[in-house]
C-alpha cells in the first residue's frame, strides 16, 4: 500500500533509554511498524502493554508483539524537512496487584518525505459529542465492523453492531466503556419513558444473560465494538439507545469502571483482562459508584452521554 512511497526507511535507536530487564526490536518497515518487546521479569504481564492505544497483536509470556499501520495506534506525524518522523509511546498499564511498576517507552520512526506526500484525511459517520477536548462518536456499523451500517432496520434476534469511540487528542492512553445502556422510543430518556435494559450496573452487559448479545474483543483502547442482539421491545417503531460512555484511566478498573458481559455455562467475564473477571462479581447484585473525577483536573475518566437512533427492530413472523 504505502511500499512504494518510500526510497529508505530509518530507524531511530533509542537503545541508551533501554531498561536492564526488557529487550525492544523495533522494525520500521514500508507498510507494517512491528515492535517486539522481551521481558525478563516473570512478574511482568505481557498482556498489558499497549503501543498507543493498540492491543499486542500476539503473545506469548515473554514477549508482546505489535504489527501494525503506522497511520493507526495514535502515531503522532511530524514533517520535518525530507523526514516523515512517527512518534508513540509503549506503555506497561500494570495492574492493582503487580509488581512491576507502569512504566512508558518511547518509540519513533522516520521515513524519507514522498514528493507528492499529503495528509490522509478521514470523516467517519457517526454520532458525534465533544466535552472538552475529548471527543466521543456513537454509530450503527456493518457485520464485521469496518464500516458504517447500510441500513437502520434490523430483523428480531438478528445481530446489532455498535461500535464507540473517543479521540484522545493530547490525552494519556484512555479506555472506553460502556457503562450504562437503555433503549426507550423517544430520543430524550424521561423517567417515565418505558426502557429496555441493555448495560446497567456500572459496565454489566445484562442483556448477555439473555441473549447472544456480546462485547467483541478489542482492537484500540479507545474503541468498544458491541454486538447486540435485536430484542423484542417496540418491534415497528422507532428506537433509540441512551448510553453513558467513560473515558477511563486504563490502571484504574474496579468493579465500578469495567466492561462484563456473560458467558453461558462460564459466567460473568472481564472483557480486557479475564483474570480480573473478579470485577464483575457484583453484576449479579449491586455495583458501587464513586464519584467522577475529571481528566481535566489531571484524575481518572470523563462521562458523556450519548442517543443512538432512531432504529427499527421488526418482527419476522409479522
Amino acid at each position: 500500500m504505502m511500499a512504494f512511497f518510500w526510497q529508505r526507511v530509518l530507524l531511530l535507536s533509542l537503545a541508551a533509554a533501554m531498561s536492564v530487564y526488557a529487550d525492544m526490536k523495533l522494525d520500521c518497515g514500508p507498510d507494517v511498524v512491528t515492535l517486539v518487546w522481551t521481558e525478563s521479569r516473570s512478574q511482568a504481564d505481557t498482556s498489558l502493554f499497549r503501543l498507543g492505544n493498540c492491543f499486542p497483536t500476539s503473545l506469548s509470556p515473554r514477549e508482546a508483539v505489535f504489527s501494525v499501520d503506522v497511520n493507526n495506534c495514535n502515531f503522532r506525524r511530524m514533517v520535518t524537512g525530507d523526514s516523515l518522523m512517527y512518534s508513540n509511546d509503549l506503555t506497561y498499564l500494570s495492574s492493582p496487584d503487580s509488581h512491576v511498576l507502569p512504566f512508558t517507552h518511547p518509540v519513533v520512526c522516520a521515513y524519507e518525505r514522498p514528493k507528492d506526500w499529503y495528509p490522509l484525511i478521514y470523516e467517519p459517520v457517526f454520532f458525534t459529542y465533544g466535552d472538552s477536548d475529548l471527543v466521543f462518536h456513537i454509530g450503527l456499523m456493518n457485520g464485521d465492523f469496518s464500516g458504517p451500517a447500510e441500513s437502520t432496520s434490523f430483523p428480531l434476534g438478528s445481530i446489532i453492531p455498535i461500535m464507540a469511540s473517543v479521540v484522545q487528542k493530547t490525552h494519556q492512553p484512555l479506555l472506553l466503556l460502556l457503562e450504562e445502556c437503555v433503549a426507550t422510543t423517544t430520543p430524550e430518556l424521561q423517567p417515565e419513558s418505558t426502557i429496555y435494559p441493555i448495560i446497567t450496573n456500572k459496565g454489566c452487559l445484562v442483556d448477555s444473560k439473555i441473549s447472544l448479545s456480546k462485547f467483541e474483543p478489542r482492537q484500540k483502547s479507545s474503541e468498544i465494538h458491541l454486538s447486540l442482539q435485536a430484542f423484542r421491545f417496540a418491534l415497528g417503531e422507532e428506537v433509540f439507545i441512551h448510553c453513558s460512555l467513560v473515558a477511563w484511566d486504563p490502571v484504574g478498573l474496579d468493579n465500578t469502571k469495567k466492561a462484563c458481559h456473560y458467558i453461558k455455562d462460564h459466567g460473568w467475564e472481564l472483557l480486557d483482562n479475564s483474570a480480573y473477571s473478579n470485577l464483575c462479581d457484583c453484576c449479579e447484585s449491586s455495583c458501587k459508584s464513586r464519584r467522577m473525577r475529571s481528566i481535566a483536573s489531571g484524575k481518572h475518566g470523563m462521562e458523556q452521554k450519548a442517543v443512538l437512533g432512531p432504529l427499527t427492530i421488526t418482527d419476522v413472523n409479522s
